[in-house]
């Protein structure tokens, strides 16, 4: 018998697109890359290697390919959510809205959730033995940060249903009415001034370039003969950069596809037209590399690591800044120089750093891997309203908590999430209790099942 990973690479049936599952892994690798380069840090705090030189922001066109990640989602929640409708009883009225939810969370939040807790345990113990200044305060602050991450995406899964009946229903339309949607968000925020509405476009933003993703799930990206499947991607890569660059080099944008410390608008927080056009691009690039990965992937090596990769992906996304952290921590430790960020030293330093960091985070993902293996998914139904109520607390609890961080835990820090101040504490309440409503809605029976 081989390893799990060649059993499962071998048993994989030549129907799965594998290349939305290379894109997967690829886009949150390019993530983790992009922070442990960005990371600038001195013995006097962590800054942002963008900000120290500038002529790099173009890199972020390359670089911020979270819009690639909430694509191939959209594809694999609207194949998901379909193969669950066809497996409903048949007569059966019961919403098969919590068994999606829980199928679709469960390699998200039970890594979530471990991460949480072991991180909020060490940040009270830290503080109570009157820790937490210094690098390990940022680390405190910064390592909850890449949870927005997670309660974007559970905001996708979450609002698939309704989103994919409109796709059904209006194509093309329904992306149209959200990319329309983010555009006249941002109107009002610049050339009317209107308070707040900016925060709208983490909604229409991020749900449209899900869109895309249905699309693809029903070949309306880059179906027909050669020349014609390549004639639509084209374009959307095409007319995306084009007014990307437009709107940077004549609107209210900034260069910077991330965030940047200090500035006045930001593409990403919250997210701006520019941010979709550069989505779009995005999008209509990677398809165009379809065919050339798709005979890449045919071989078993390649899948393989693929496949290996896949089964880790969200472990070591979660852990990667605790593992970036942990080296410029022992560096500190160990009276290591840490050069000033983009000297000649520094650069010459940084593929050591990054290997050292990669090492850690595999360590860390041996020690909590397993917590991304999905339990067993018998039910096709459960209770939606309970699982809608679950989804709504863990959204809100992961969000709280990118914003608010673990500093600060005796002094009951608090940061605003939609006017109201949340504390650390009560943000993995949220989290928690949602996540837990989830799983016990999604493993309900329907009525006249056996059990």
């Amino acid at each position: 018998m081989g390893s799990p990973v060649r059993v499962l690479a071998e048993a994989t049936p030549d129907t799965r697109d594998r290349y939305v599952d290379l894109l997967r892994v690829a886009s949150l690798g390019a993530v983790v890359l992009g922070h442990w380069m960005m990371a600038a840090v001195t013995p006097d705090g962590v800054g942002n290697l963008l900000a120290v030189v500038p002529a790099l922001q173009p890199l972020t066109w390359l670089l911020q390919v979270m819009p690639v990640f909430f694509f191939v989602g959209g594809f694999a929640h609207a194949l998901s959510y379909r193969s669950l409708l066809r497996k409903r009883p048949e007569g059966s009225t019961d919403s098969v809205y919590a068994a999606f939810l829980r199928a679709r969370l469960q390699r998200l939040l039970r890594p979530t959730m471990v991460f949480v807790l072991v991180w909020g345990v060490a940040a009270l113990l830290i503080q109570l033995l009157g820790g937490g200044g210094g690098l390990t305060g940022v680390t405190l602050r910064l390592v909850t940060q890449p949870l927005w991450f997670i309660g974007i995406y559970l905001a996708m899964v979450a609002f698939t249903p309704p989103l994919l009946r409109l796709h059904e229903r209006y194509g093309w339309g329904a992306f149209a009415g959200l990319a329309g949607a983010a555009a006249a968000v941002d109107v009002l925020r610049f050339a009317a001034g209107v308070p707040y509405v900016e925060f709208l476009n983490f909604a229409f933003v991020w749900l449209a370039v899900h869109q895309l993703g249905f699309l693809r799930a029903d070949g309306r990206l880059g179906a027909g003969p050669a020349l014609s499947a390549l004639r639509r991607p084209a374009l959307l890569a095409g007319g995306g950069l084009i007014t990307a660059v437009a709107l940077v080099a004549f609107g209210p944008y900034p260069l910077s596809m991330v965030g940047m410390p200090g500035e006045k608008v930001s593409n990403m927080a919250p997210p701006t037209l520019a941010l979709l056009c550069h989505g779009l691009w995005l999008v209509g690039a990677v398809e165009l590399l379809r065919a050339p990965a798709a005979r890449l992937l045919a071989r078993p090596r390649a899948w393989r690591t693929v496949v290996a990769a896949n089964g880790v992906a969200m472990t070591a996304f979660l852990w990667h800044l605790t593992a970036m952290l942990g080296v410029y921590g022992a560096m500190l430790a160990l009276d290591v120089p840490l050069p000033e960020p983009a000297t000649a030293a520094w650069w010459a330093q940084t593929p050591l750093r990054l290997a050292v960091a990669a090492a850690l985070t595999a360590v860390l993902v041996a020690a909590f891997r397993t917590f991304e293996r999905p339990a067993p998914t018998a039910a096709v139904q459960g209770h939606g309203p309970l699982a809608a109520l679950g989804a709504t607390l863990t959204l809100l609890g992961v969000l709280g908590l990118s914003m608010v961080g673990f500093a600060g835990l005796l002094e009951g820090r608090t940061a605003l999430l939609i006017a109201i101040p949340v504390s650390a504490p009560a943000a993995v309440a949220m989290t928690l209790c949602g996540w837990l409503l989830v799983e016990r809605a999604g493993r309900g029976r329907g009525r006249g099942q056996r059990p």
